[in-house]
């Protein structure tokens, strides 16, 4: 072999060496990624579906309500008690019954004071005949005028006192102040009571009042007559009442205006003291569109809910009025017979292409 064909295989074998080695330096082609590559363009090329339920829209009724935590109470309430003291000889009440006004209840020790109105009872009949007397002798001027009015006034300071004994007399009973529900005993005979022992407590639970507030901005909207329901637990049928008076301002602190109502409970059916869920229908709006709530997507200060238009998402801006607790009136952007998507709202996007599920 002759040095130049030497020289020429040193050449070809450093040239492949160094073929070689740029080769091994190369990226290669990973197939996993090729075909993960693959299907994101197929997406970008294909837009997904979305599966959504939605409303045909139509004429219906829309009520403006208001609703709020309230109260019952009793229509009258008292804590009975002696207006004087002494021991208690009689308790005429049975616990928890039904008493009526003027029934005595309850009476402490009067023997004293009905010993003092015999006394005073006795002079009454001596004082009277000698007024009578002293007439007719005035009749014949056989007495003065001054020795008549004298005995005048000695009979009627009698009379007064009889009064005052009778009235104190009065004070060692205690009777009903009006007709109600009698409550548990607080004391036993024998027991001395005075002005500030409680005895028991009288409730008038027919009627009954229903106490809530109301917002500051539905003040002008409460009125006497206007008609209320109110639910109480343990009891699925709502209850009917009608308010007749609220508070002559606002609470400062609260913003908030104090109503009552008055509900019969002319079967005793509620007791006072129960909380009451109350809804009040300021109006009722006939012949609108009335859509769900969670159909309304706010965006910058706007709202807008999406149609159903040919297999399509299509946004429309509305300008909506009253609302209530789940639905929303539409006064301008939706028609009668529009398709309205009322679910998936937060994934809709213009032209997305859509799925219906359910239709109203």
């Amino acid at each position: 072999m002759n040095k130049k064909i030497k020289w020429i295989l040193v050449s070809v074998i450093a040239a492949g060496a160094i073929g070689w080695g740029i080769y091994t330096q190369m990226p290669k082609q990973n197939a996993e990624l090729t075909d993960a590559d693959q299907v994101m363009k197929d997406r970008k090329k294909t837009k997904s579906k979305l599966n959504v339920n939605a409303v045909v829209l139509k004429n219906g009724t829309l009520t403006d309500e208001i609703q709020v935590t309230g109260l019952l109470l009793p229509d009258e309430e008292v804590d009975l008690s002696f207006e004087t003291s002494g021991k208690v000889v009689a308790i005429n009440f049975k616990e928890g019954a039904h008493v009526a006004k003027g029934q005595l209840l309850a009476k402490v020790n009067d023997r004293q004071l009905q010993a003092e109105l015999k006394r005073l009872k006795a002079q009454e009949k001596l004082a009277m005949d000698r007024v009578y007397r002293q007439r007719a002798l005035l009749q014949k001027d056989a007495v003065s005028q001054e020795a008549y009015e004298q005995v005048k006034t000695e009979y009627a300071t009698l009379q007064a006192e009889i009064d005052a004994v009778k009235a104190r007399i009065e004070q060692t009973e205690l009777v009903a102040p009006f007709d109600g529900i009698i409550g548990l005993r607080q004391i036993s005979v024998g027991a001395y009571a005075s002005p500030s022992t409680v005895v028991s407590k009288l409730t008038r639970i027919s009627p009954l009042k229903v106490e809530f507030s109301v917002p500051e901005r539905y003040a002008r909207d409460i009125k006497p007559g206007l008609p209320l329901d109110f639910n109480v637990d343990g009891h699925l049928t709502p209850f009917q009442a009608k308010v007749y008076a609220k508070e002559s301002s606002i609470d400062p602190e609260t913003h908030t205006l104090a109503v009552r109502a008055l509900f019969p409970n002319s079967k005793g059916q509620l007791t006072p003291g129960r909380y009451a869920s109350i809804r009040l229908t300021k109006e009722e709006i006939k012949n609108t569109i009335a859509i769900p709530a969670e159909a309304i997507v706010p965006e910058m200060g706007k709202d807008k809910v999406f149609l159903y238009k040919s297999g399509l998402a299509q946004p429309v801006e509305i300008k909506t009025g009253i609302r209530n607790e789940s639905h929303v009136q539409v006064l301008k952007g939706l028609h009668i017979g529009d398709t309205l998507i009322v679910s998936g709202t937060l994934q809709l996007r213009t032209d997305l292409p859509v799925v219906l599920d359910h239709v109203n």
